[in-house]
């Protein structure tokens, strides 16, 4: 019976959901992430392969205690391998929840694989219903493949389908309350994400970003929102109920609401390294111990000592606050 000791770090906080990057690459361009042009992809001998991604999965479910596992990316249906894994994920025991953080683009055609192959819930990004603002924020005229994406996902029973919005002052802050009755019309749940400083340019800034207090005072104009009575626990959003339920709305406040003392996450990179807090300026190299030879118990030893490593926040309001050398697509949603 092998020991299962969990991901503690010197807070009281145990870390018992995963966030796995399967790709920095991206079909998209959202400003808030990357420049028009793209970045420079990792060469493919740093990613990890499917069978590595498998592997470290499973030391995180059977020796770290990990019940959920979230897969993201870049874009994670860029993946070839991704259905595989889901698969693979499933079979591990205990079985973990597992979800997945997409674009949308493409999963018109792989809603149905992945449920069948064990795939629970869907997060899709949607940060715009007008075409032309899409394409003003994503670089990318794609908004109707995003649609079907999220039709596919509810026919395929991946439910809760949730949507992930992130408002730009004067780009499409103006798009909070369509894309509110767009989720209550269609029986999706809505999350407002605010900007935050992981964009690859480095150009984020406090003053422009809209908080949630504002994403609030929005949909408040056009809606009555009721402070949800469930337990929040380790969620990162704080979630209303839309004119009595029982849609809801969720609004994750991670720079001016951060929930840092109930943070309970751990994420592994596409190239292998274990970030303990998505601020963080400091990784640990599991890739080079794994492919070195580590067994499993050095792999989950080194990825214990990684999150004893973590701080009590993720700093944003310290005026020494540095964000990030890498940007999201590359450290994982």
């Amino acid at each position: 019976m092998r020991q299962l000791l969990p991901l503690a770090d010197p807070y009281g906080r145990v870390a018992t959901d995963l966030r796995v990057s399967l790709t920095d690459r991206c079909n998209l361009r959202c400003t808030y992430c990357m420049p028009p042009e793209g970045l420079p992809w990792l060469p493919t001998p740093d990613v990890l392969t499917d069978d590595e991604v498998v592997r470290l999965l499973r030391i995180a479910v059977e020796r770290l205690g990990v019940t959920e596992v979230r897969f993201t990316g870049g874009e994670p249906l860029l993946r070839r391998g991704l259905v595989s894994i889901v698969k693979a994920t499933a079979a591990l025991e205990p079985r973990p929840d597992i979800s997945l953080t997409t674009n949308g683009i493409g999963l018109e055609r792989v809603a149905a694989p992945l449920a069948a192959a064990g795939l629970d819930r869907v997060n899709v990004s949607l940060d715009s219903l007008d075409k032309d603002t899409f394409r003003t924020l994503a670089h990318r005229d794609r908004l109707d493949d995003v649609l079907l994406g999220l039709t596919a996902a509810r026919v395929a029973g991946l439910e809760p389908v949730k949507i992930n919005a992130v408002l730009l002052r004067d780009v499409n802050d103006h798009d909070a309350v369509p894309l509110l009755r767009f989720a209550v019309d269609n029986g999706y749940e809505l999350r407002f994400i605010e900007q935050m400083p992981l964009d690859a340019h480095h150009a984020w800034k406090r003053t422009a970003m809209i908080t949630a207090e504002e994403i609030l005072e929005r949909l408040s104009a056009a809606f009555t929102l009721t402070p949800d009575v469930v337990e929040r626990g380790s969620a990162p959003a704080e979630t209303w109920l839309v004119d009595g339920g029982p849609a809801k709305v969720g609004v994750i406040g991670s720079v001016t609401r951060n929930f840092c003392g109930a943070c309970d996450r751990t994420r592994l990179t596409a190239d292998g390294q274990i970030r303990n807090c998505l601020f963080a300026r400091e990784e640990s190299d599991l890739r080079a111990a794994l492919r070195g030879g580590a067994d499993d118990d050095e792999l989950a030893e080194r990825w214990r000592a990684a999150m004893w490593a973590k701080k009590p926040g993720h700093g944003i309001d310290d005026p020494s606050f540095l964000q990030p050398e890498r940007p999201m697509s590359a450290i994982g949603g």
